[in-house]
């Protein structure tokens, strides 16, 4: 059986791996644009300010492992070029080659959405989605004093931090009001007033052009224009889906690929997993597009075993994320009351601001905002502060569970003075929206 799996990231090297354990005598074949697989981009940040020593440190194994340990035909530096019935076309060390299948797996990823403004992609200005972008941010950065960075989601918050810890000057440029426009004001806000110290953050502000001759020079704004070294575009992304487009693959409602639980597409024998795939939203049981790495394994290890002839099937995901600024951790799990009112949810919420751990042992304040129907199901939870990935943690596994608000109240949460409170903050959380709820 030959099997063709396009892209070497987190979903794609997951199926081969799978497919190969499963069926040890199969032809798995992996083809991979750049040089690198099981690649980690996220980690890029972490590798410009120097916590990475090396971007091969950012990949989870070596090509030779996945050669030689587990037998999979990794083709690297190769690009597809048109996908057919049974067959794809590649362009490999400057010649065009032919592959067989009878098994395909679309594991494409996604690519970094353009700004779509005059002069995007002239010298200098660039992203930090795909890692191979890794070496060229970190060089440029040590020779640039001004960097300008567009868009304050994950990646935008994290390079400013990367960035301003080599002492450079951070000009950080959002349209919406508030930092980590997925959150919730309450926890946004904070944010913004710790970015605010640290970096010249410009909120409610729009590029409208990238300026320059033989390189970047200035960013334009509809409120003023900020000279420059550097721009990174860190805007969000968008799922590729061209290649399958191709096939006469169907996409969902998000723009991805539609894919069923056992990541079947809507062709016979082509499976479709990672950040190119929609998944269910646990939450609302509806399509979604989540495009974060927990899931992605996830969504590849299932493809893996249903190519495999074996059955599974993968639940959805809760968009689980954490992140962080300096001394401040960031999380959320679930939908924020924003994206539950969106989905057409009656909500009731509570936020509150207390301490992380034991009164004795101070270590820093955590703020929590927990969302809920009218029913009493929590929808979701945010935290910003100290001790933030514990209580993200929990919160998912109660979330994955439709937990109500009395399974948040009871969870046996452990008291440890140092990392934890007797009264948690989530518990907090659930018994005030008793009362809102009318529960005793």
């Amino acid at each position: 059986m030959k099997v063709a799996i396009i892209g070497g990231g987190a979903a794609g090297m997951s199926c081969a791996s799978r497919i190969k354990r499963l069926r040890p005598d199969w032809d798995v074949k992996v083809f991979e644009k750049s040089p690198y697989v099981s690649h980690a981009p996220c980690g890029i940040p972490f590798y410009v300010s120097g916590i990475v020593d090396s971007i091969n440190n950012l990949c989870s194994y070596d090509i030779d492992f996945f050669r030689e340990r587990r037998g999979i035909d990794v083709l690297t530096r190769t690009e597809v070029l048109e996908v057919g019935d049974g067959e794809l076309h590649v362009l490999r060390d400057g010649r065009k080659e032919r592959f067989e299948w009878d098994k395909l797996l679309f594991a494409t990823g996604a690519r970094a959405a353009p700004l779509n403004v005059q002069c995007e992609e002239i010298e200098g200005v660039l992203c930090v989605h795909y890692i191979e972008n890794g070496e060229k941010v970190k060089r440029l950065v040590k020779n640039c004093r001004s960097i300008v960075i567009v868009g304050s989601g994950y990646i935008g918050v994290e390079m400013a931090e990367a960035i301003s810890r080599l002492g450079k000057n951070v000009v950080l440029i959002e349209k919406e009001e508030y930092p980590l426009p997925e959150y919730d004001v309450e926890i946004g806000s904070v944010l913004k007033e710790r970015l605010q110290k640290v970096v010249n953050a410009r909120f409610s502000e729009k590029v409208e052009a990238i300026e320059g001759k033989d390189r970047v020079e200035r960013v334009v704004t509809d409120k003023g224009e900020y000279r420059c070294d550097m721009v990174i575009s860190a805007i969000g992304s968008q799922p590729n889906i061209e290649l399958a487009k191709q096939l006469g693959v169907k996409l969902g409602k998000t723009g991805a690929i539609a894919v069923n639980s056992r990541m079947q597409t809507n062709i016979e024998n082509v499976y479709s997993a990672g950040d190119c795939a929609e998944t269910t939203n646990i939450i609302t049981g509806k399509p979604d597009w989540i495009p974060l790495a927990v899931p992605a394994n996830k969504m590849g290890y299932v493809a893996g075993v249903n190519i495999s002839g074996f059955e599974m099937e993968f639940p959805g995901a809760l968009r689980s994320q954490i992140t962080g600024f300096y001394d401040l951790e960031i999380g959320r799990a679930g939908l924020s009351e924003k994206e539950a009112k969106m989905h057409g949810f009656e909500t009731i919420s509570v936020t509150i601001t207390t301490k992380s751990t034991a009164r004795y042992i101070p270590n820093g304040d955590i703020t929590v905002k927990m969302v809920s129907d009218v029913d009493g199901r929590v929808l979701g939870v945010q935290c910003i502060g100290k001790g933030v990935a514990k209580r993200i943690y929990a919160a998912s596994s109660l979330l994955y569970k439709k937990a109500m608000v009395e399974d948040f109240f009871f969870a046996d949460l452990p008291y440890f003075p140092p990392e934890s409170r007797v009264w948690d903050p989530l518990v907090v959380c659930a018994r005030n929206l008793f009362r809102k709820l009318g529960i005793p």
